[in-house]
């Protein structure tokens, strides 16, 4: 291994890792909270191992490929600077590669538009041996998994191990992951779950907010904070299910929009198709993007919707105005007193339909709960955390709701 000086590892990694850094079986799975430094620890250890291990390669996958740029790629430009070894390492954006200098091993950057593609995946150094899936809840089919699988195969140089290593927040104990890794007990599989607490760098400000989280929001707490699963008993929305709606689009004729703003959060944008006769509701498509223009939003929006109209936020006046100045069709949501129940009512009443590439939606619907009293009971109020596509699907709703057809733009 190359490296400038001699380093102590447990000063660079810190605590609560150590089984999860010296597993060699396939399946290196780990779930945690926010805040539990998985992410960052995975990627030391591949840099870590990538340099131990001469003739190994790694793929990085995520759902969908754009969101790799600012996750696992950014931190593993981290690792490698922890570790002071940029000098012996190259990376480039387009397409987003890294290579290890003194070897030529690869590390190569896919998403899972098409699991076929990834499975013909081959370097020209070595073996592709090692595969890292970030944020894998987003991975809805576990078939698509098992295509994958398939790309991390044949016979290894001595010494050399096969490995997944598999991180995510868990967000629904639904999940095919939680049956296949967590339900089981086998010698190829090391199952953990990590938490803030063991994330010796976070500061006094940090560890505020847990606490705060912990007496405020007690069920989110224990899933964001403590990286238990998240909970299925008191949640809102049980009519929907999850389907391939692509085939479906082209058919579409009672398309409504809507959008939730974001500053610190998320823009949200969600697209329906509505078939009142049916009694059914096919979300097919989301925007779920944070730290952008009005101008991007804009662009995007217009990109997505074309000509038709967009239910928006009310609160968010001054964003309506410019949007529409910018070409968009936006018109505030009416909302008002009880619009929100009446909103969620209105929803319970039809089959929704989620497309399953809509993974932020269904991570919120998956979670959206009525919040709790003080004495453990539940109150008609959602908890009102981690719902904006939510609120945009409501929005969206508004025309239809109230026997209007404003929205309901073919595409």
């Amino acid at each position: 291994m190359h490296l400038p000086n001699k380093i102590w590892l447990p000063d660079l990694v810190g605590k609560g890792y150590r089984e999860f850094w010296n597993f060699r079986g396939r399946y290196n799975v780990c779930k945690g909270g926010r805040g539990s430094k998985k992410s960052k620890t995975t990627a030391l250890r591949w840099i870590y191992l990538m340099m131990k291990y001469p003739l190994a390669n790694l793929l990085v996958i995520r759902k969908t490929g754009k969101t790799l740029r600012d996750s696992c790629f950014t931190d593993l430009k981290w690792a490698i600077c922890r570790f002071q070894v940029e000098a012996l390492w190259e990376w480039k954006e387009s397409p987003l590669e890294m290579t290890y200098l003194p070897t030529g091993q690869k590390i190569l950057f896919r998403g899972l538009d098409d699991p076929l593609k990834i499975t013909s995946i081959t370097v020209a150094h070595g073996v592709l041996c090692w595969a890292w899936l970030e944020e894998a809840y987003e991975v809805l089919n576990e078939k698509d998994f098992d295509t994958l699988d398939e790309s991390i195969r044949g016979r290894l140089p001595e010494g050399l191990f096969k490995q997944w290593v598999i991180t995510f927040n868990p967000w629904n104990a639904q999940h095919w992951l939680k049956r296949r890794f967590f339900d089981v007990q086998s010698p190829d599989i090391l199952a953990t779950t990590t938490n803030y607490l063991c994330n010796e760098w976070l500061d006094e400000h940090d560890l505020q907010l847990f606490e705060e989280m912990k007496r405020s929001r007690p069920e989110r707490y224990r899933v964001a904070g403590l990286g238990d699963w998240g909970a299925v008993e008191g949640v809102i929305f049980n009519n929907w299910t999850v389907a391939d709606l692509q085939p479906l689009i082209p058919g579409f004729a009672n398309v409504y929009n809507g959008l939730d703003f974001g500053v610190s959060d998320p823009n949200a944008l969600i697209r329906f198709d509505f078939e009142p006769g049916q009694k059914k509701i096919y979300v097919f498509d989301e925007y779920f993007q944070g730290g952008i223009s009005l101008e991007q939003l804009a662009a995007e929006v217009k990109r997505r919707v074309g000509g038709a109209y967009v239910t928006c936020d009310s609160a968010g006046s001054q964003q309506i105005l410019e949007l529409c100045r910018m070409g968009v069709r936006a018109i505030p949501a009416k909302k008002g007193a009880g619009s929100i129940q009446y909103g969620i009512q209105w929803l319970q009443g039809y089959d929704i339909l989620v497309d399953k590439r809509c993974t932020n939606f269904i991570r919120e619907i998956s979670n959206y709960q009525w919040q709790k009293d003080a004495y453990g009971n539940t109150t008609d109020i959602p908890c009102g955390t981690d719902d904006h596509l939510l609120d945009a699907l409501r929005y969206a709703s508004e025309p239809v709701q109230h026997g209007g057809v404003t929205a309901g733009i073919r595409i």
